[in-house]
């Protein structure tokens, strides 16, 4: 590994502000969270892009939730042949080893995961199109998305992308025989939220309604 370099000295200088403060406050709260291993009641599956802080949106300390983050906050269809699958595997994790009892996935707006996706399928994006692309066959997940997409303006046809994100991820984790099972037997809800960045506002999908409503 001769291509790891020290930490950057802005890193280093706030890691030892927090160490004296935030932790060395609350260091009994710490260790306890060390031996007493974690609980959290829900997961949340969120996109990669730094504008989303899903601990700070909610309010959450440390341990309440099972976080797991990928570009477009995307869960694939369930596909167990044996290859290499990140988010299968944090979903299997947190709903059969860690029972949770919600699973959030959680989009938001201006996701450039999601134009990727609707620049590739517009003809936009060639690139995109390539079997080396990792970007590109990831958001092979949302094609159907796209494809119930209304027609109208870009710019709303982009968000309602961003909320078919949310909708393809839920209608995918059922895909799951775990998750499906513990839907059944009541012990897991599903639940869609859609994050407006520059207005701080917050949606939640309603599956009586089929549409989501400001929370």
């Amino acid at each position: 590994m001769d291509q790891a370099r020290p930490l950057p000295a802005y890193l280093v200088s706030r890691y030892h502000g927090w160490k004296a403060t935030t932790y060395s406050e609350n260091a009994s709260w710490y260790r306890r969270l060390a031996e007493d291993g974690q609980h959290p009641r829900a997961m949340v599956i969120s996109c990669c892009d730094s504008r989303v802080h899903v601990t700070s949106i909610f309010g959450a300390d440390h341990g309440e939730f099972f976080i797991h983050r990928n570009i477009a906050n995307l869960v694939p269809p369930f596909n167990p042949d044996g290859e290499y699958h990140g988010t299968s595997a944090a979903v299997e994790y947190a709903v059969t080893a860690l029972k949770v009892a919600h699973v959030i996935v959680m989009g938001h707006s201006s996701c450039g995961g999601v134009k990727g996706c609707y620049d590739m399928c517009s003809g936009a994006a060639p690139e995109l199109e390539e079997k080396s692309s990792f970007v590109g066959r990831w958001m092979d997940i949302l094609r159907p998305g796209y494809a119930r997409l209304p027609e109208g303006e870009e710019d709303m046809r982009r968000s309602a992308l961003e909320k078919e994100a949310i909708l393809i991820s839920l209608e995918n984790l059922m895909t799951f025989p775990f998750v499906e099972s513990a839907v059944k037997d009541g012990m897991l809800s599903l639940h869609g939220v859609w994050n407006h960045i520059g207005e701080g506002a917050l949606e939640v999908y309603d599956s009586t309604q089929k549409s989501f409503a400001p929370v």
